[in-house]
């Protein structure tokens, strides 16, 4: 022999073919030192090609079990196994193939994105947040509010707080069922509305004031439901002829009738599918079981669109059209928290330890704020206004909107009701400070806002 020979019990049986000496009887199946053990040249070299084949199936099983039952679901016969690859049954050849190639564990492929945005939808959002200004145009001309516009702003600002929080309450509704959600919505939106008349038309008093009043809290409360609801499309609808109205006039003068009545054919188109889109829901079957939530939950969002609402009216006091760029300027917000949480969700697959994910989380934050304060930036100078206090001011807004978009409510609604109370006070008392009041006030906000963010989001937990 030119080499050494195994003694073991399964010597000679793997690629071999047993000659039984003569004379030998009974031998066990194991052979014994009568029987002459030959090499087969092809089985080896059919074994190797086989385990070729297979290895990127076999590389991540992580037990011979699974290679059998691979192989047993090719199709591969008992005879086969002897005759061509020289092993005496299945699970022989599944450990020596188990054993040639080594373990591989491949990364399972990117799943899709779970919050990919809705592109047009986000942007329709933010159209549908500035059209409603269009009235104003219309209007503005023909109407002589004698002090009036106290009764607008106090009127609006309520139904911007109950907005948010009826929003919120309904949306947590929603997660219950959509006939959950038409039924909170159908006692709340008329409820505010109600609240906001009574408030502004107390200023008010009577006459075309107090009629603006109510139409713009009508106005608001159906848009709300339909918001809600997911009917953007139906609201832009129904906003068609004012928008129409708008439109003509560099070219023509459509007169008090026209500014009077496109506006109230508006109102009325809305009005009439918020009614439709509530009666939808409200045919959807009830959900089972326990489907009460507690109001107080809504409420850090109710302060927070006050707040809000506040800083935006101390902003357009001084430049109107940085209201209509803030409330255009909704939509990117909006598309750019879902572009947050797909980019978070990359990262926790991408990272392996917390400091790395904080450290990506932080610049995810970064990026996305970055973005949407870039276009900003030159739509200011355009108007006119100070760059710094819009910039800190809708830096202030999206941070809490990030935040509230997490659950994280009643922070953002503290800072952002201390940032209002501040810039209003100093409006107040000292008129010649105005213009610094939002940046000695948001500026504060959007730092204490941005540190809230980092340390709340930059959990793995967070994002589960």
């Amino acid at each position: 022999m030119s080499g050494p020979m195994a003694l073991g019990p399964d010597a000679g049986r793997q690629d071999t073919l047993s000659l039984r000496l003569q004379g030998s009887r009974g031998v066990p199946r194991g052979g014994d030192e009568r029987t002459l053990a030959l090499r087969m040249p092809g089985a080896g070299a059919a074994v190797d090609q086989l385990a070729a084949e297979m290895a990127d199936s076999i590389g991540p099983a992580v037990h011979p079990y699974e290679v059998a039952a691979l192989l047993e679901s090719q199709g591969l016969t008992a005879e086969a196994i002897r005759e061509r690859y020289g092993q005496p049954d299945l699970f022989t050849l599944a450990t020596v193939l188990y054993e040639r190639i080594p373990r591989t564990f491949p990364e399972p492929g990117v799943p899709a994105d779970p919050w990919r945005p809705d592109h047009f939808r986000c942007v329709l959002r933010g159209v549908l947040f500035a059209l409603p200004g269009l009235a104003y145009v219309l209007i503005g001309r023909i109407w002589d509010p004698h002090g009036g516009a106290y009764a607008l702003v106090v009127a609006g600002l309520i139904s911007w707080a109950w907005g948010q929080a009826l929003s919120h309450r309904a949306y947590l509704r929603m997660a219950i069922g959509r006939r959950e959600a038409g039924r909170t919505l159908l006692v709340g939106a008329p409820l505010g509305a109600a609240v906001a008349v009574a408030a502004g038309g107390a200023l008010a008093g009577q006459g075309s004031t107090a009629l603006f009043v109510a139409g713009q809290s009508l106005y608001l409360a159906a848009a709300g439901v339909l918001l809600v609801l997911g009917h953007e499309l139906l609201l832009l609808l129904a906003l068609l002829p004012m928008v129409a109205g708008v439109a003509v006039l560099p070219w023509w003068e459509p007169g008090a009738p026209l500014r009077i009545g496109l506006p109230l054919l508006s109102l009325a188109g809305a009005t009439a599918v918020a009614g439709w889109a509530l009666r939808g829901a409200l045919a959807e079957k009830p959900a089972a079981g326990d489907s009460r939530t507690g109001l107080l939950r809504s409420l850090p969002y109710g302060l927070f669109g006050l707040a809000a609402g506040v800083l935006v009216m101390l902003e357009g006091q001084r430049h109107p059209y940085a209201v209509v760029m803030l409330s255009l300027s909704m939509g990117p917000a909006e598309w750019l928290l879902y572009r947050y949480r797909g980019m978070s969700a990359a990262a926790l697959r991408a990272t392996s330890t917390l400091p790395a994910f904080r450290r990506r989380s932080a610049g995810i934050i970064t990026l996305c704020l970055l973005v949407y304060l870039l276009p900003i930036l030159p739509v200011t100078l355009l108007i006119g206004a100070e760059p710094g206090p819009v910039l800190l001011l809708a830096a202030t807004l999206w941070t809490a909107l990030l935040l509230q978009a997490f659950g994280v409510a009643w922070p953002p609604a503290a800072v952002c009701i201390a940032a209002a109370c501040g810039a209003g006070a100093l409006t107040l008392l000292q008129p010649s400070a105005a213009p610094n009041a939002l940046l000695l006030s948001c500026g504060p906000a959007a730092v204490v806002l941005a540190v809230c963010a980092l340390s709340a989001l930059g959990r793995p937990a967070a994002h589960a």
